[in-house]
């Protein structure tokens, strides 16, 4: 009987448990919301009426263009769906989506893109003159487009590639600065200055399905504060500098993306200046300057050297680092040859929100007293950099990148006489060159005209040519879809976590 009530009793137990739902380890969701560091905040959100790499880095998330490049440098349909170029080159039509909206719920059209690119043309466009050479624009549909250049442009289709060739709305270009309107994969939904901004997937884009729901950038100007950040999770992507590298690499947490800009790091001359309108003492000042030595400094070796104002990822690049060498003590005698043995004071303007400009600026300082030329630096917010020395062209020498350029021609047309550019080459050498350069058709010419430019530029000097510097990021493992451009951007529209 015992054994009989026994078994009931564990018959019953077996029973209950098979109907009692068993638990079950939910799965780990996938994050969707993105945090990332940066240095610097936008001077604004108007693609049309800024010059500021920080300000492209997040308006091509809410903008978009006509054609887009990959990290390959292939050209890619973006706005337009396809374009054809007239046999004589002086006009491209494009045809343009059907299905696109601005954030503001309107459908765009041609004119939106025909008003676009007027206004990047107009007088207060800092981009103005790099556009000069359209002097005409027809809509022909509703989807349609067309282009008309004064004199011939090979390069003409990459003009419409960069992030402040954005189409905006009409209707809403006065708050542009700091309410956004585009028709890109992200809404602006908050801007705290000096804080934070947070960007929102558009639902409505209509490109791919883009994964990521929201992207906080956090600004943290302090390089320490964001790695640390980074370090415990709070931050899913950082911008890296090269001192950094060795506290992620390795880690089986993190991962580290590097590729060499398609920038140059320079330091700029006011040739207007007493001292720096002599040629002798800018090729002195050149021959005082150790670029290994700015490099492992300011990138920890992560760079290479230049010697003209273009990258070597450049299709067009020429190395002229060997035309004026690091010499202090020929630079010494070039100094008593130009009247200035005794050397001469001068004031070094640096953005200190850059702390690779900043390092590279010090070091720079530090070589140039050697030879008795006594540098003053002057740290300044960007803001100021920004409309007083690249604006106002008020300053006598500065240390700054420029970044993103797909062709040559755009890279160094500010070197010509009338470009009114921050720096220029005022003498005129490289004009006519420039001219040719934009139309020649022939591949293999217009290399050996930019090969020419670029052998005059560093031999002139109206500007002394540090580095070509990499873009390098710090990614936490579980982050996917980051890639680095030839242009100066953020893209978000791929980027996505794995469990």
């Amino acid at each position: 009987m015992k054994k009989r009530t026994l078994f009931l009793i564990l018959l019953t137990v077996m029973l209950i448990s098979a109907c009692t739902p068993q638990e079950t380890t939910p799965e780990a969701e996938v994050k969707t919301d993105l945090t990332m560091g940066y240095t610097t905040e936008p001077e604004g959100l108007d693609p049309h009426r800024t010059a500021a790499a920080s300000t492209f880095a997040v308006t091509n998330n809410i903008y978009d263009t006509l054609v887009g490049v990959t990290p390959d440098w292939q050209i890619v349909p973006r706005l337009a769906e396809k374009w054809v170029l007239s046999d004589d080159g002086m006009e491209i039509t494009f045809a343009l989506r059907d299905d696109v909206y601005f954030h503001n719920g309107r459908q765009m059209t041609a004119k939106d893109v025909e008003y676009s690119f007027n206004r990047l043309k107009d007088a207060e466009s800092p981009r103005a003159r790099d556009y000069i050479n359209i002097v005409k624009i027809e809509v022909l549909s509703d989807y349609e487009i067309k282009f008309t250049t004064e004199t011939l442009d090979v390069e003409l289709l990459k003009s419409f590639v960069y992030p402040w060739a954005a189409v905006v709305p009409e209707e809403d270009v006065a708050n542009l600065k700091t309410k956004p309107v585009g028709t890109g994969a992200f809404i602006l939904e908050e801007w705290v200055p000096q804080q934070h901004l947070t960007l929102r997937r558009n639902d409505n884009y209509y490109g791919d399905e883009v994964k990521i729901e929201t992207v906080k950038l956090v600004l943290i100007p302090d390089a320490t504060s964001m790695m640390a950040g980074f370090q415990v999770g709070n931050l899913d992507i950082i911008p890296l500098t090269g001192d950094q590298v060795t506290m992620v690499e390795g880690n089986e947490n993190f991962k580290v993306l590097s590729e060499p800009m398609n920038a140059v790091q320079i330091m700029s001359l006011n040739t207007k200046n007493q001292y720096l309108s002599n040629e002798k003492v800018r090729q002195a000042m050149a021959m005082a300057i150790n670029k290994e030595e700015v490099i492992e400094a300011s990138m920890f070796g992560y760079g290479a050297k230049i010697g003209s104002h273009l990258p070597p990822t450049s299709p067009d690049y020429f190395d002229t680092n060997n035309i004026i060498e690091y010499n202090p003590e020929k630079a010494k005698d070039l100094l008593k040859e130009a009247g200035y043995g005794d050397g001469f004071e001068i004031d070094m303007a640096l953005p200190k929100n850059y702390q690779l400009h900043v390092d590279a600026g010090q070091v720079i300082a530090d070589q140039l007293g050697k030879i008795g030329i006594d540098v003053n630096i002057q740290l300044i917010e960007w803001g100021t950099w920004l409309s007083e020395v690249y604006g106002e062209k008020n300053f006598e020498t500065t240390v700054v990148g420029h970044t993103g350029r797909l062709d040559s021609y755009a890279f160094l047309s500010r070197y010509k006489s009338n470009s009114n550019d921050y720096i220029s080459l005022t003498t005129g050498e490289v004009d006519e060159l420039l001219d040719r350069a934009l139309n020649e058709l022939d591949e293999g010419k217009r290399k050996e005209i930019y090969k020419e430019i670029q052998i005059i530029l560093a031999n002139k000097l109206p500007a002394i040519y540090l580095q070509t510097p990499h873009t390098m990021f710090a990614l936490q493992k579980n982050v996917e879809g980051m890639e680095i451009f030839p242009i100066d951007i953020y893209d978000f529209k791929e980027v996505y976590f794995t469990e």
